[in-house]
């Protein structure tokens, strides 16, 4: 099931499983995963992309590995907020990947994750070539963690 409204996600996942994260791009899904306690993510993997049936059946290997609650999905808003191109092929994205699975699917604004995520590389001083192959993981770890950050918010205003 997707959900556009984040606290539905939440409301929708059983605890102390983790969550896997998406950045979908053209080319390559990041695949990041959190702990059971959902305090941190990580990256995990960067999926070179070929056809849809096989990328939807390595991410849902990888959630099942990890005993995934759910999905969490890099939705990338423009600036002002609105909804590109970009968003209607990450939307339609889920909607393929509700067919093949139960996990509750949600949407994170994933804006200036892959910056960051470059960022945090650069400081760690990869290579060009090493940043190339970790960004994508690395940016869906990002896009992770912001959407646990909300989910530590929302259990506290409870």
């Amino acid at each position: 099931m997707i959900f556009d409204d984040f606290a539905d996600f939440a409301a929708a996942l059983e605890p102390m499983r983790p969550l896997i994260g998406l950045d979908t791009g053209t080319r390559t899904v990041g695949v990041a995963a959190s702990d059971a306690l959902l305090a941190s993510a990580g990256a995990v993997e960067t999926v070179r992309r070929t056809r849809f049936a096989a990328d939807a059946a390595r991410i849902l290997a990888i959630a099942r590995d990890r005993d995934a609650a759910g999905i969490v999905l890099g939705l990338p808003r423009n600036m002002d907020g609105s909804e590109g191109p970009r968003c209607q092929s990450v939307r339609a994205f889920a909607r393929n990947l509700a067919r093949l699975s139960d996990l509750p699917i949600g949407f994170w604004d994933e804006r200036l994750s892959t910056v960051a995520a470059e960022r945090a590389l650069l400081e760690a001083d990869l290579t060009r070539k090493r940043r190339k192959e970790v960004i994508d993981a690395v940016a869906a770890a990002y896009i992770l963690q912001g959407a646990l950050d909300r989910l530590r918010h929302l259990r506290t205003e409870q």
